[in-house]
């Protein structure tokens, strides 16, 4: 069943792992950025990554490295681990997907990426997405999921078939390390789009002009991008995407 995305994912404009700022000390996929996306009116993209206790963490990394003091994978730390290591820069810790979801409350639209568990976009999927479905059971604001890994999708339209599905899209040009050549095609061609039950992609803003984004723009399916840094990238973007997930400025709320 192909679920059909809200419109508010086409009319408000996504802030990029939220609203950040480090300036401001609020950093990437943490509760000051959501709060101020939500303050400022604009959609939240954000991603998830699991615990070591099952739990799924709004993170982008596999690895602590970047964004904070500590070292090593997210998911060699419980999800109370976690929300105790403070993110640089900032009075914020890792948050889980469920303390999001409590703070959003439905007051603007979620676009949540499920970040690949398998480490080349293949079948080990599973725990991340059940304790996503876990957490998002009972939630009644406008939500829609989405990873690049597509059997991580076709396992969230098992879980969860009334919340709306979509595959994160490139040009896979280089292919990331460990990925086959025969998944590469596979991956440029979106050709998982009908088989997980997709209304959307969200496809990088620099290679939107490829034939398949038209050819799936044409047969219905909504065309969101990543990642808009200005302005001029979003006049260029709009014109094949209808809606841009953004950071680094302000778009017009108007879309």
């Amino acid at each position: 069943m192909r679920v059909s995305l809200p419109r508010a994912f086409v009319e408000m404009p996504l802030a990029h792992r939220g609203l950040h700022d480090v300036a401001e000390g609020r950093i990437e996929n943490a509760m000051a950025s959501f709060h101020a996306a939500i303050a400022a009116g604009y959609g939240i993209e954000l991603d998830i990554q699991l615990s070591a206790d099952g739990q799924a963490m709004s993170f982008h990394d596999d690895t602590l490295d970047r964004l904070t003091d500590e070292v090593g994978p997210v998911r060699a730390r419980t999800a109370h681990e976690l929300g105790e290591i403070r993110l640089k820069g900032s009075n914020d810790t890792v948050p889980t997907f469920r303390e999001v979801l409590d703070a959003v409350a439905g007051r603007v639209p979620l676009l949540v990426e499920i970040k690949d568990q398998d480490g080349a976009f293949g079948p080990g999927v599973g725990p991340l997405e059940q304790a996503v479905a876990l957490d998002l059971r009972d939630y009644a604001g406008d939500c829609a999921v989405m990873s690049f890994n597509p059997y991580s999708v076709q396992v969230m339209q098992t879980l969860l078939p009334g919340v709306p599905r979509g595959i994160t899209t490139e040009g896979f040009e280089p292919l990331p390390e460990g990925v086959t050549q025969e998944a590469g095609r596979a991956l440029r061609k979106i050709d998982a789009y009908d088989r997980v039950g997709a209304s959307f992609i969200s496809h990088d803003r620099t290679d939107l002009d490829r034939p398949r984004v038209a050819e799936l723009k044409a047969a219905g399916a909504r065309v969101l991008c990543w990642t808009v840094r200005s302005p001029q990238e979003e006049a260029e973007a709009r014109k094949i995407a209808e809606n841009i997930t953004f950071e680094g400025y302000l778009p017009n709320k108007a879309g």
